[in-house]
């Protein structure tokens, strides 16, 4: 399939309908930017003291809940192990969204800077950027490490962020965004959470809405325009990233950190049928539409079901 120039996309459709024109969705972001942005230092108050006895993060959402091993720890314990598990998924929010970052970047290095496309990409830049301060500044007050994600995976990062496809690096946007925003929609308006958690998860819920928007009208459009060879790899490499987060969501180092065995949780953890249907359902809406676009075929599909995350 040939390169379809852009004053012809309007004639292009998909499973979904026709394409949008680009500069149009990208003012219709601005105009949302404009309206609905933050800044996390002012807007949040960092000094309050944490409230005793409220969660890090709802408890259903804990990787462990609903185990036998969950049934055997303390309220304490739990409440411990839901502050670790706040912090790695910040940290490992904040390795994506500098992943993000360099994958915008590069999306937008030959496209007119003029563009409301590109100004609406360096806008985004500019809202991960404060999402990550805002995470990093999260898990200090929780008095939690930084969890970083296994060597191997952070240097095949590195390789993905080089040799991406533009559909790919789309694709391995809505992975990352789409599930933990399904979990922060649980979470901020949940009062068990701690005040400043709910709001750091609005704040990011608020703003990763036009993300989205903006990744799946691109995705889209790449999905239409790109060529076989294109569609196919990024199938794959979707498919491949699917894997990896599944297996970094939670750093297994948390258990140890609160006093669990490692081994004998990560195997109650994959044993969990109640984590299990977290995990498909936060990512239900994405599937169906990586489905609807052509991303869950063949090889891609497998890699998917592989992950855990589709049924």
């Amino acid at each position: 399939m040939t390169t379809v120039p852009e004053r012809d996309l309007r004639l292009l459709c998909d499973a979904l309908g026709p394409l949008r024109d680009r500069e149009q969705v990208a003012e219709r972001l601005l105009e949302s930017s404009a309206k609905h942005s933050f800044d996390p230092d002012k807007e949040l108050d960092w000094d309050a003291p944490l409230e005793d006895g409220k969660w890090f993060w709802p408890p259903e959402l804990v990787s462990l809940y609903d185990t036998p091993l969950w049934r055997r720890m303390s309220e304490e314990q739990r409440m411990d192990l839901a502050r670790h598990e706040a912090a790695s998924l910040a940290s490992l929010g904040i390795w994506f969204e500098i992943i993000l970052m360099q994958l915008l970047v590069r999306h937008i290095y030959d496209k007119s800077a003029t563009s409301q496309h590109v100004r609406y990409a360096l806008t985004e830049i500019a809202d991960e950027c404060r999402h990550s301060m805002m995470f990093a500044r999260m898990i200090q007050k929780g008095g939690a490490p930084a969890y970083r994600v296994p060597r191997v995976y952070h240097n095949m990062a590195r390789v993905l962020k080089t040799v991406s496809t533009t559909p790919g690096s789309f694709a391995s946007t809505l992975l990352g965004e789409e599930i933990l925003d399904w979990m922060q929609r649980l979470t901020f308006p949940d009062e068990r959470v701690q005040t400043l958690v709910r709001g750091v998860t609005r704040i990011h819920v608020v703003e990763e809405a036009r993300h989205v928007r903006y990744a799946r009208e691109e995705l889209r459009r790449q999905m239409v325009t790109a060529p076989r060879w294109e569609r196919e790899l990024t199938r794959v490499s979707c498919g491949e990233a699917a894997r990896v987060f599944s297996v970094c969501f939670v750093n297994p180092q948390v258990y140890e950190n609160v006093g669990l065995d490692r081994r004998q949780a990560v195997a109650q953890v994959r044993a969990s049928g109640h984590r299990r249907e977290v995990m498909q359902s936060g990512a239900r809406r994405l599937t169906e539409f990586l489905d609807d676009v052509g991303l869950l075929q063949g090889l891609g599909g497998r890699l998917w079901r592989a992950s855990g995350l589709l049924a």
